[in-house]
């Protein structure tokens, strides 16, 4: 066996190769992230929204993930917004691997989505949400009240009820759930 198949037995890729086609840009606050999003996707960027690598992470806050090609006319678009980022690196290498945002969890009737610190479980057989927790955003008993024993398709959309990170990630989740529960 020679050593590259070794090493993509053992760890399952290719070593920096999967993500080198990608970069992140970083950003001094979570509303930056979310306008930067919003304006590159209306540019036609193909980004998402991801937590930062432990090396860029400063606090509760995210990275927008970029095709790496598109760097220099990314950077125009952000800059014309009024948009600069603090940062704009290669996602080459394990250190500087995105972290996924969610993880689910089936608990028999109900179904749990986590999107960072925000978790939103919804009984299966109903879509009514049962339970909004997590985050330590100002708004998150606001979200909880009012999503809380309403169905999936009554239900109002977190990011039009809220404006924090928690909000963002709440919405991140409800999206997730509406995928994972369609009828």
């Amino acid at each position: 066996m020679n050593p590259l198949s070794w090493l993509r037995a053992w760890f399952g890729k290719k070593p920096d190769q999967a993500r080198s086609d990608r970069g992140l840009l970083v950003f001094a606050n979570t509303g930056e992230v979310l306008r930067a999003e919003k304006v590159l996707t209306e540019a036609g960027f193909s980004v998402q929204v991801q937590g930062p690598p432990p090396e860029l992470r400063s606090g509760c806050d995210l990275v927008v993930v970029f095709p790496l090609v598109d760097q220099l006319r990314a950077l125009r678009v952000l800059d014309q917004a009024g948009l600069p980022p603090l940062q704009a690196v290669p996602a080459a290498g394990p250190l500087l691997e995105p972290v996924s945002l969610f993880q689910v969890k089936d608990f028999g009737p109900w179904l749990m989505v986590r999107a960072a610190n925000m978790k939103l479980t919804v009984d299966k057989r109903t879509r009514v949400i049962v339970n909004v927790s997590g985050g330590g955003c100002p708004d998150v008993p606001y979200l909880a009240r009012e999503l809380t024993g309403k169905p999936l398709d009554a239900a109002p959309r977190p990011r039009d009820l809220g404006h924090t990170l928690c909000g963002y990630a709440l919405d991140l989740a409800f999206e997730e759930m509406l995928r994972r529960c369609s009828p």
